[in-house]
């Protein structure tokens, strides 16, 4: 089945997470992605081996592109870089700040010298800030942005166990680079896209920043629990952890009937509506920790279902690799061999992934293809 970007070139020169995930959505939608790699290979090549002696990170984010080495000091490589930008749709790029301007090739030259293309810059910090030339990496993004600040336990911040930054900033740059070439298609010219991961995550903090700014509440960190909702959080049964949803006021009667078996506790003062009990949260843990503590997880999955509330088991990374919802597919490692990966949300059955490609295995293909 035809992508939806068929017939579109991408370049990247990328590294690391940010990058590579929007190239890797790009790829999926049926777009050929180039990418330039250094000699030796980008850095994500090396993070481990776990994957039959590739890693994890470069398998993930980097099935169906096409690999390049240049060195784009040398000016024969630097040449053949140049033209095959010119034939290209988007260039998307993740170096240090600076890099590509280093070699005269800032954003507004390209798009000048290339006014079809669309260039997206990934960095760390908004190049009209004070930040501008601070590295980046996902879990200083995480600390600057406030994001480890909400997360874990009342004693202690904790940063989210994914690359949540870097993935985030992705996702944001794929989007921003499929409005990019409609607005093209439109007008018939390209763009330059600047994408910062400080920015993604402080729209991430939207919230608990309009909390304190105009209600004078700071957020506290609660775990697993929500911070302005309540009870939703973990729920220890007599044999393991549910995560319990109770989000309106009908639900908190519900829950009260069919889970609690206590009705009369919906109609408790400190308890009607959301913001008291959240006021109150230690006394409705008390409340409901002793009557949830006495039930298996199968028994209090039933009351829930009964209740029309929603619920969720506290998986482990076991859990994930043997849950019934996981749809994966089949990816071709550079040795020949497969492995399988959780298959791309919006991706049917019939979604056929490209393989991982080795290191440099397209440069001597694309110097014959871009000569002159």
């Amino acid at each position: 089945m035809a992508g939806a970007l068929d017939g579109l070139l991408v370049v990247s020169l990328e590294q690391a997470v940010a990058a590579p995930f929007c190239t890797q959505r790009l790829a999926d939608a049926g777009a050929r992605v180039i990418k330039i790699e250094r000699d030796g290979g980008e850095t994500a090549r090396h993070y481990d081996a776990a994957v039959q002696g590739a890693s994890t990170y470069f398998v993930w984010l980097n099935r169906g592109k096409e690999s390049a080495v240049l060195d784009l000091k040398s000016p024969q490589d630097l040449a053949l870089f140049l033209s095959i930008l010119g034939r290209a749709d988007v260039l998307v790029q993740n170096l240090i700040p600076g890099a590509l301007a280093r070699m005269g090739l800032d954003s507004a030259t390209l798009t000048a010298r290339f006014p079809r293309l669309i260039v997206a810059n990934i960095g760390g910090y908004g190049q009209d800030t004070p930040y501008a030339s601070n590295r980046a990496y996902d879990m200083l993004v995480q600390a600057e942005s406030g994001i480890a600040g909400l997360t874990g336990t009342a004693e202690e911040a904790c940063k989210i166990g994914v690359s949540a930054a870097d993935i985030a900033t992705g996702m944001t740059a794929y989007s921003a680079v499929l409005e990019a070439l409609i607005a093209r298609g439109i007008t018939g010219r390209g763009r330059h896209i600047d994408i910062a991961m400080f920015d993604v995550m402080a729209d991430w903090m939207a919230v608990p920043l309009l909390h304190l700014e105009q209600a004078g509440r700071e957020t506290q960190r609660h775990g697993l629990n929500h911070a302005v909702i309540c009870p939703y959080g973990p729920m220890i049964c007599a044999d393991g952890t549910l995560v319990v949803a109770v989000q309106t006021n009908a639900e908190w009667e519900r829950f009260c009937a069919a889970v609690l078996l206590k009705p009369a506790l919906a109609q408790d003062d400190r308890f009607t509506t959301n913001p008291q009990r959240v006021a109150n949260r230690e006394a409705l843990d008390c409340e409901i920790a002793p009557i949830v503590a006495r039930l298996d997880v199968a028994q209090m999955i039933a009351r829930l279902e009964a209740g029309q509330i929603a619920w969720g088991r506290l998986s482990t990374v076991q859990d994930l690799s043997n849950h019934p919802a996981l749809r994966r597919m089949s990816v071709a490692l550079p040795d020949g061999t497969s492995v399988s990966l959780p298959r791309p949300p919006s991706r049917d059955s019939s979604f056929a992934s490209g393989a991982v490609p080795d290191l440099g295995t397209a440069t001597a293909r694309l110097r014959a293809e871009f000569a002159g």
